[in-house]
């Protein structure tokens, strides 16, 4: 059983699956995070959903690279939880299952290609205090 961080969950509504892969960036003292202004203005681990198909370790570099410009070496899984919300992106409710990889930040190749989003370093302390997802944070202080 998956850890549950989040909202409750809603007995009025209908939660479609959502697997995705998200990523802690370290580099030295840093992390490589994430800003997305909209629909939410959040700091976030960079990832998102894995498409039909597709492989998760492809989805990670897919996700990092679309959110951040960088690419990313020897990614190695350390968890999973579960987290229901709405998506207004998408305008879905959802139970997200969020698979967290650890890898290596190698190269900044270009901006973010995904719209509303800017690549940031911050500290270990800053990303703990600042990213939205608690199941992130979580993942983030037992790194730490």
């Amino acid at each position: 059983m998956l850890r549950r961080f989040g909202e409750a969950v809603r007995s009025d509504k209908h939660y479609q699956q959502r697997p995705g892969v998200y990523a802690i960036l370290p580099r030295g003292e840093s992390l490589l995070l994430t800003h997305q202004g909209a629909p939410h203005d959040e700091i976030q681990l960079p990832g998102g959903g894995i498409d039909p198909g597709e492989n998760p370790i492809a989805a990670l570099h897919r996700e990092v690279y679309e959110e951040t410009g960088w690419t990313i070496s020897n990614p190695r899984k350390i968890g999973a939880y579960r987290r229901f919300c709405y998506m207004p992106e998408y305008d879905k409710w959802a139970e997200k299952i969020c698979h967290i990889y650890i890898a290596q930040p190698v190269k900044k190749r270009s901006e973010p290609l995904e719209p509303g989003h800017t690549a940031l370093w911050l500290s270990w302390i800053d990303a703990v205090n600042m990213v939205a997802s608690e199941g992130d944070r979580a993942f983030l202080l037992n790194l730490r």
